[in-house]
């Protein structure tokens, strides 16, 4: 739904029949309309995306797109924090799955075209302002008919830390989500977590998940309008009443949220005792899923907590910075009102030269190099100094020599490989080569076992990949080792060959 360009509130006066009866029976019944069609014109916007996906390039009749529009509302309020809101990457992944619900047999990028769509026109990225609007009529005082214009967003973009740009849904979304709209939070919030409990208490876990949802919303829509407090306290503490308003406020949400949490802690106990007694499937897993959210509605209101213990000294610290602030020296310069609306109507010549003037003054100066007369003939005269041509150079550094502290000679390794070396012998037993090893020296069986106990798992695709033709290998059949100095599995030690053909293939294959 795209909103049109603004412009001012038409009031279309209707005459008045003397004799006849007035349409609303009094201001009371009147307000009560006028809320109505304002919560008509906050789904007006998702009514329309399923009348204009027909317009869409392609074949998207099959997608319900309010019910996209709507899931993305939901995933946006229960990402938002008090102080960032939701991703937009993050939101688009969390609706692909229920957009390629609606469709399985559709490609994957055309599931995502259609949650990027959703998003986008809830956002109403193509309006000036990004917002929507529709237009009402009420009774004044004196009984003539008033056509008012209702502005209102639903999901709105708003800069983050570092340059980040979060969504945050706003308050006529929630009001959307949860089918309301103006209800006052807290009676809502009460009302919302009685349902929750008497529906608990007669195991009516599915409307009681439904109910606690609702709840959940309410808390959300609570800590909004109190960091909007807070922001309008930033930009100017005059915009809001601190001296009876918003202290009021915040001692009643503080009474609220200590009251809501231990309401919310009770009920919490018993979806517990719920869960652990239920023998129905169903109705655990609807249980452990009550238990989330319950459980998030007292993050919320832990967080929101602090947050309003924080409100009193924010403003106070706001007074004092915004009290004792220098005033600005001169007003800004107003750059479309003061010269790009003025040069427009203009000849290119004349128009040239006040550009020039405008952009040769306010790109702001530049630091010479040498501020002073001092520094400049200091840096005449200053002889340019001489770079070597390879850099400079490199000191030779001091090599000593590592002494060799191996355990094993180069001969006795020379008289183990031979010992294990049998290619053309049938594969021995390990009890056999340690045997063997200390009869010719005391110190070669620990060398023997170390390299046969590395065998056991031969690294065969090392060896093909460096063109070797044998490799040792070792294998246990569960024969234990019978050795004064050894212990463990008696080893099956042999020497296999490798195929030569198929590594000679296998290099041809990767060159």
């Amino acid at each position: 739904m795209t909103s049109p360009a603004p412009t001012e509130p038409t009031e279309t006066a209707a005459p008045q029949l003397s004799a006849g009866p007035r349409p609303a029976q009094g201001p009371a019944a009147d307000e009560g309309l006028a809320r109505r069609l304002r919560a008509l014109a906050c789904t007006a916007p998702l009514h329309d995306l399923d009348a204009r996906k027909a317009n869409l390039a392609g074949e998207y009749s099959v997608y319900c797109m309010a019910e996209v529009a709507l899931a993305a509302i939901d995933l946006v309020t229960l990402h938002m924090d008090f102080d960032t809101g939701a991703d937009h990457e993050q939101v688009v992944s969390r609706l692909l799955p229920r957009v390629a619900a609606q469709a399985p047999r559709r490609p994957a990028a055309e599931h995502d075209r259609v949650a990027r769509w959703v998003l986008e026109n809830l956002i109403n990225v193509g309006s000036v302002d990004r917002g929507f609007r529709a237009v009402y009529g009420t009774f004044g005082a004196d009984g003539v008919y008033v056509r008012r214009d209702y502005d209102f967003k639903l999901i709105e973009e708003v800069p983050g830390y570092g340059g980040a740009v979060y969504l945050r849904t706003t308050d006529e979304a929630v009001n959307v989500l949860v089918g309301a709209l103006d209800t006052d939070v807290t009676s809502a919030q009460i009302a919302a977590e009685v349902k929750l409990e008497v529906l608990i208490s007669r195991g009516r876990l599915a409307d009681a998940q439904l109910a606690a949802e609702q709840a959940r919303y309410r808390t959300v829509q609570y800590a909004e309008t109190l960091r909007r407090t807070l922001e309008a306290t930033r930009r100017n503490v005059r915009a809001v009443d601190w001296l009876s308003a918003v202290p009021d406020m915040i001692d009643e949400a503080l009474a609220h949220v200590a009251d809501r949490y231990r309401h919310e802690n009770a009920i919490l106990t018993n979806i517990r005792k719920a869960r652990d007694e239920a023998e129905d499937p169903e109705h655990k897993r609807r249980a452990a899923e009550l238990v989330d959210i319950v459980k998030d509605c007292i993050r919320r209101h832990t967080q929101l907590q602090s947050r309003l213990l924080e409100a009193g000294p924010l403003f106070r610290a706001e007074q004092d910075r915004q009290a004792f602030a220098r005033p600005a020296a001169r007003t800004g310069l107003d750059l479309y009102g003061q010269l790009v609306a003025p040069l427009l109507p203009l000849p290119r010549e004349q128009a040239v030269r006040v550009t020039d003037a405008y952009f040769a003054r306010g790109t702001g100066l530049r630091s010479p190099v040498a501020v002073r007369l001092g520094d400049l003939v200091d840096l005449l005269l200053t002889p340019p100094q001489e770079r070597e041509h390879l850099g400079a150079e490199m000191p030779e550094p001091d090599l000593i020599a590592t002494p060799d502290d191996s355990r094993f000679s180069e001969a006795q390794l020379t008289e183990a490989m031979r010992l294990l070396d049998l290619e053309h012998d049938a594969p021995r037993r390990l009890s056999g080569l340690l045997a063997d090893a200390r009869r010719r020296d005391p110190d070669l069986p620990y060398l023997v076992a170390l390299l046969a106990v590395h065998a056991a798992s031969p690294p065969v695709g090392t060896a093909y990949r460096q063109g070797e033709e044998r490799l040792l290998f070792a294998v246990d059949d569960g024969t234990p080792l019978d050795d004064p100095e050894f212990g463990g599995a008696d080893l099956i030690v042999g020497t296999a060959l490798l195929d030569a053909a198929g590594m000679a293939a296998g290099r041809t294959d990767t060159a």
